[in-house]
C-alpha cells in the first residue's frame, strides 16, 4: 500500500527522546545547517530600530553597536554629533553598558536598564539607572527595589514612577533621591498595580497602565485583582539551550494567572495618586457591564484622562473623559458592533493637542475620524472602501498622515489628507510601507520593501522628497539576489469570493512535471499572509527542495473590511477550512501539481486551522504539521476566544463545532505535531488531550517536543530544527 496516494489514519506515534529520526541519513538531518539562512534569526534583514528622536526633531538617539555608549546623530545627514551617554565616564555609579533606554520629555533624563528577564512575551523587569545629561550623574533607579518594570517619567523630568516586585507603584523623586510607595497592597497572585495581567498584555498589548498629567500633580492607574483568576501551572524542564541547575535533576513548576475562555478575568479599577497630598483616590465607572479597560492616556489637559472601556463581548466600546482629581466621569464615545469591536479602535487612539481620532470600523472599513474631547465628531477624516491600518500623526497645518491597504488589500502605502480631504501618497504606489515621523511631522523613515525586494529605509520630508537613504539592506539583497524562486500572486473563486494567495515553484520548475505542494497558513481574524512584502523564510527553502508553496488568506483575515472578516464570528474555523480545502482543490486542478500529494503547515492559529483541515471530511490533504496548535478554543484564554465566539456558555454549539480536539475521528492523513513544553500562550495540554483522543481511538501521529520552550520556539537555532523536521515528515509522506 502506497501511504502517498491511499491516505490512512496510522501514522507513528514518536516521542521527543525517539523523534530524531530524520529519514534514511540518520538522526542528524542536512536539512538543519541548509536551512539556517532561512529561517529566523538569520533571515532578517537589517533593520533602522531602537533609536529615538530628539525633542528638536533633527538629531536621534541610538545605542553604540559595543552598547557602551547612547550616540546623538545628525537626522538629516546622518553624522554622528558626539557620546549623549558614555557609560565609560559617568560619575557616582558605572555600568559597562545598556540594553535598552528611553528619554525624558526635555531629554535631559536617560533612563537605561541591564540585566532584563522577560516576564511574558513583551514585559520585563530590569535594572534601571537615571542618568542626569547636565551632571553626568548615573545613579539606580532605586536603592530599595534591586528591579524595575515600566517606569514612566513624569513630563516635567524631575519624577519616574515604576512598579517593583512585589507588585507596587513606586515614585522616585531625582531632585532630592526619594522614593516614595504609591501602592502598598500589591502582592502577586493576587493584586497588580500599573502594569497588566497575562491576559491583557497578550491581548490588549498593554505592559504599562499608569500614565502622569501633564501638569505633574497627579499619576494614574490601573489596579488588576486576579485573585479569582485561576491559576495555571507548567512543568518546568531542563533543556540545554537556556539550562538551569535547579531542573537538571528535578522538574520545577511556573504557576501564573490566565483565564481560560468562560472563567473569571482579574477585576480592574481606575485610581488617581496625588502627588502633593500622597494620597490616592478610587475612579468610580459606574457602568456595571464594564469588563476590560485596555489602557489609559492623559489628553494635554491634566483634567481630562482619557479612559476607553470594554463589555466582556467586546462589541461596545465606551470612552471617558475623567477628571483625576475630582473624580467626575463623562462619557464622550460609544461604539458598537454586531461582532467585535476592532482592537485598532481602541488601542490605537491618538490624542492630539485639540482633539481625539478614533480609527473606527463603523462604515465597514476602518477610517478615521475626528473628535474633540467633549464627544462632538468634527470630521471624518478618511473615506472609501479600504482600511486604514495606522495612523501616524497631524501636523500644524492640519495634515493627517496615515497608512493603509491601498492600492490593494496586499499593500500598505503612506499617505497624506489636507484640510480640503485632498490625498496625496508619500511612499510607492506598490508593496509594503511604513513611517516614524518626528515630533514637528516633518520628516520620517519610510521603510519599504515588496515581494521581490528587501526593506529600504529612506528618510523623507512629509513632502515627499527623499533626503538620504538610511539603510538600503544591499549585502543582505545579494545573499538572496538571484538565487531564489519567485514569488507569485494569484486569485481564485471560493462560495463566491475571490480570495488572495501566492505560490513559488521550484526554482527548477518544469510545467511537464507533477511536483508536491506545501500549504502555509495562518488564517487567524485580521491577520494576512498573503501580501505584498518581503518575506524571506522557510517556504523559498521548500521550493528549493522540489515543492510548491501555496498560501490563500481566506474569509476572517484582514485587509478586506468588516464583511469580509465578520463572517467568522461564533463559528471560527468553520468558512476558515472550506477556504483552505477550495484552495487545496483548486491547485490540485493544476497541470503541474500532484493531486494525491497536497500537505499543509500552521503555527498556533495556523496549527488549529491545519488541524480543522486534516479532520474535515473532505479532506484532500495527504500530510498536515501543526505547531503549537489550539485544539478547543475552551482551553485559549477570556479575551481572545470570546471576542469571535463569545463565552462558552453563550455559545456551546460554536465551541463544540469549533474544535479540532472534538473531530479526531475524522483525521485521514498523516499527522505530525510540535510544540515548546513552556508555552504560556497556547499551552502544550492543547496537543497533549489532542494526542490522548487519537490514542483512545486508536489512532497515532508523529510528535516531537522542544524541552523549556514557549510558543515562539526560539534560540539556539530551535527555528531551524522545527522546520528540518517538518521538511523530513513532508518528504516521506508527500514525495514517492
Amino acid at each position: 500500500m502506497n501511504n502517498h496516494i491511499i491516505k490512512h489514519t496510522f501514522c507513528s506515534l514518536v516521542l521527543a527522546a525517539s523523534a530524531l529520526s530524520l529519514s534514511a541519513a540518520g538522526a542528524r538531518s542536512p536539512y538543519v545547517s541548509e536551512i539556517s539562512d532561512f529561517v529566523y534569526p538569520q533571515n532578517a534583514p537589517r533593520s533602522v530600530s531602537g533609536y529615538v528622536y530628539m525633542p528638536d526633531g533633527q538629531s536621534y538617539l541610538a545605542l553604540s553597536d559595543d552598547h557602551t555608549a547612547i550616540v546623538r546623530y545628525d537626522l538629516k545627514s546622518g553624522k554622528e554629533l558626539g557620546k549623549y551617554v558614555d557609560f565609560t565616564n559617568t560619575r557616582e555609579n558605572t555600568i559597562a553598558g545598556a540594553e535598552g533606554f528611553s528619554i525624558s520629555k526635555d531629554a535631559s533624563k536617560v533612563l537605561v536598564y541591564t540585566s532584563s528577564r522577560h516576564i511574558y512575551r513583551r514585559s520585563f523587569e530590569a535594572e534601571y539607572y537615571v542618568f542626569d545629561t547636565h551632571s553626568r550623574e548615573l545613579r539606580p533607579l532605586s536603592a530599595a527595589h534591586k528591579t524595575q518594570r515600566s517606569p514612566v517619567f513624569s513630563d516635567n523630568s524631575r519624577m519616574v514612577a515604576f512598579v517593583a516586585a512585589d507588585n507596587n507603584i513606586y515614585v522616585k523623586k531625582l531632585d532630592y533621591n526619594t522614593e516614595v510607595a504609591v501602592t502598598e497592597d500589591g502582592k502577586v497572585g493576587e493584586i497588580i498595580n500599573g502594569v497588566s495581567d497575562w491576559t491583557y498584555e497578550e491581548e490588549f498589548k498593554t505592559t504599562c497602565s499608569m500614565a502622569w498629567a501633564p501638569d505633574n500633580s497627579t499619576l494614574c492607574f490601573v489596579k488588576y485583582n486576579e485573585t479569582d483568576v485561576p491559576t495555571y501551572t507548567l512543568p518546568q524542564y531542563y533543556n540545554y539551550c537556556e539550562p538551569d541547575d535547579n531542573f537538571e535533576y528535578y522538574p520545577g513548576v511556573y504557576s501564573y494567572k490566565y483565564p481560560v475562555a468562560g472563567e473569571s478575568n482579574s477585576r480592574v479599577s481606575l485610581h488617581s495618586y496625588d502627588v502633593e497630598t500622597r494620597k490616592v483616590k478610587d475612579i468610580v465607572l459606574s457602568d456595571a457591564k464594564i469588563e476590560y479597560i485596555p489602557n489609559i492616556s492623559y489628553a494635554p489637559a491634566s483634567s481630562v484622562l482619557i479612559v476607553p472601556t470594554l463589555n466582556r463581548e467586546q462589541n461596545r466600546l465606551e470612552i471617558y473623559s475623567v477628571n483625576p482629581k475630582s473624580t467626575v466621569v463623562k462619557s464622550i464615545y460609544v461604539e458598537e458592533s454586531q461582532s467585535w469591536i476592532a482592537p485598532e479602535t481602541y488601542e490605537d487612539l491618538y490624542l492630539g493637542e485639540r482633539d481625539m481620532i478614533v480609527l473606527s470600523c463603523r462604515s465597514g472599513y476602518a477610517q478615521l475620524y475626528q473628535y474633540s474631547y467633549t464627544g462632538q465628531e468634527l470630521r471624518r477624516i478618511t473615506s472609501g472602501d479600504f482600511d486604514v491600518t495606522a495612523y501616524y500623526g497631524a501636523d500644524a497645518l492640519g495634515n493627517h498622515y496615515y497608512q493603509s491597504a491601498q492600492p490593494t488589500p496586499l499593500d500598505r502605502t503612506v499617505n497624506c489628507v489636507d484640510r480640503k480631504n485632498v490625498v496625496r501618497r508619500i511612499s510607492p504606489e506598490n508593496g509594503w510601507a511604513s513611517a516614524n515621523f518626528t515630533p514637528s511631522m516633518d520628516i520620517l523613515m519610510l521603510n519599504h520593501s515588496d515581494a521581490k525586494t528587501p526593506p529600504v529605509t529612506t528618510l523623507f520630508s512629509a513632502a515627499g522628497k527623499s533626503i538620504r537613504t538610511v539603510e538600503d539592506n544591499a549585502a543582505y539583497r545579494s545573499r538572496y539576489e538571484g538565487k531564489i524562486p519567485a514569488k507569485e500572486f494569484f486569485t481564485f473563486n471560493s462560495d463566491g469570493y475571490e480570495l488572495n494567495g501566492y505560490i513559488i515553484k521550484p526554482a527548477d520548475f518544469s510545467a511537464s512535471r507533477k511536483y508536491p505542494v506545501v500549504m502555509v497558513q495562518y488564517s487567524g481574524p485580521g491577520s494576512q499572509s498573503v501580501v505584498n512584502r518581503w518575506q524571506m523564510d522557510f517556504d523559498y527553502f521548500y521550493a528549493m527542495k522540489g515543492y510548491v508553496i501555496v498560501c490563500v488568506d481566506g474569509r476572517g483575515t484582514g485587509g478586506r473590511g468588516r464583511a469580509f472578516s465578520d463572517v467568522v464570528y461564533k463559528q471560527l474555523g468553520h468558512y476558515e477550512t472550506i477556504d483552505q480545502v477550495n484552495a487545496a482543490n483548486h491547485i490540485a486542478s493544476l497541470p503541474y501539481v500532484d493531486s494525491s500529494r497536497i500537505g499543509i503547515y500552521g503555527w498556533s492559529y495556523g496549527g488549529y486551522e491545519a488541524l480543522m483541515c486534516a479532520t474535515e471530511p473532505s479532506s484532500p490533504f495527504a500530510a498536515t504539521v501543526a505547531v503549537a496548535p489550539v485544539t478547543d478554543w475552551r482551553f485559549y484564554d477570556t479575551v481572545y476566544a470570546e471576542r469571535y465566539m463569545l463565552t462558552p456558555q453563550q455559545n456551546f454549539d460554536g465551541y463544540r463545532n469549533s474544535a479540532p480536539i472534538n473531530r479526531t475521528s475524522r483525521l485521514s492523513c498523516p499527522l505530525l505535531l510540535m510544540y515548546g513544553t513552556s508555552d504560556d500562550n497556547v499551552h502544550p495540554a492543547n496537543t497533549l488531550q489532542f494526542v490522548s483522543r487519537l490514542q483512545t481511538q486508536g489512532l497515532l501521529c508523529d510528535m516531537f517536543v522542544f524541552p523549556g520552550m514557549n510558543h515562539s520556539i526560539n534560540g539556539c537555532n530551535s527555528r531551524a530544527v522545527v522546520y528540518a523536521k517538518m521538511l523530513d515528515f513532508f518528504d516521506r509522506n508527500l514525495k514517492k
